[in-house]
């Protein structure tokens, strides 16, 4: 319950568990999103992390391949969305005002309002940062958070709760690891340290061969749910 104390020293009920009624909620939308044969991943992470450059990436390289759509959560602007219009993807912008996070509630509105069917995967972009999003559940299939050395090698350790609830954690930007003293193997470590069977990717827009690997755990992931639906 959430509570609020009065001037007079009285503690009174006004609310109800938003966390309780955020999980049934993300369960519906999980159901739709299954119903509809949508693998969808929630993509979280601090702003200027990479998030949205790693998506645009996967979308170049499967958007050929499979129907792709995508959620571009943030708190006002559609800068994001934008870049992923140009890539000739459905794009739904999801702007959260005062939020600093996407919930349950957001994504089921929009889920309702567009039709998914016959969609193979939706990236959906939290907005941009390490703790709030940590607690909402949208229905997805994969939780991804990314960080990028130049958020400094103790960004992981300050923010451990996201890496203990994440499917995959990916450390991004390592093209300028030694320009910013930052040693992406101890990044690395750190993960493990929280949750030690998190795999673990070390990518870079700059070098091919690291996009090309986030590119197939996404697709790897897609292929095995739908091979275990």
């Amino acid at each position: 319950m959430w509570n609020t104390f009065l001037a007079t020293g009285h503690i009174i009920n006004i609310g109800h568990d938003i966390f309780k009624e955020n999980r049934k909620l993300a369960d519906k939308n999980r159901e739709m999103l299954k119903k509809s044969g949508v693998f969808s991943v929630n993509i979280m992470g601090a702003i200027g992390s990479g998030k949205t450059t790693l998506i645009e990436e996967a979308i170049k390289a499967l958007g050929g391949k499979y129907k792709v759509a995508a959620i571009a959560g943030d708190v006002i602007a559609d800068m994001d969305a934008a870049r992923f219009e140009k890539l000739g993807v459905k794009t739904i912008p999801a702007n959260t005002g005062k939020e600093c996070h996407l919930d349950a509630h957001i994504v089921n509105e929009l889920l309702k309002k567009n039709d998914l069917n016959g969609y193979d995967i939706l990236f959906i972009e939290n907005v941009g940062n390490l703790i709030c999003p940590t607690d909402f559940d949208l229905g997805e299939d994969v939780k991804i958070v990314i960080v990028s050395v130049s958020e400094g090698d103790d960004i992981i350790l300050k923010h451990p709760v996201i890496f203990k609830t994440s499917d995959l954690a990916v450390i991004n930007k390592i093209d300028i690891a030694e320009a910013v003293s930052v040693d992406p193997e101890t990044m690395v470590r750190d993960v493990r340290s929280l949750n030690e069977k998190i795999p673990v990717l070390l990518t870079s827009k700059k070098q091919e061969e690291t996009v090309k690997k986030w590119i197939k755990t996404i697709e790897d992931a897609m292929l095995e749910k739908k091979r275990n639906e």
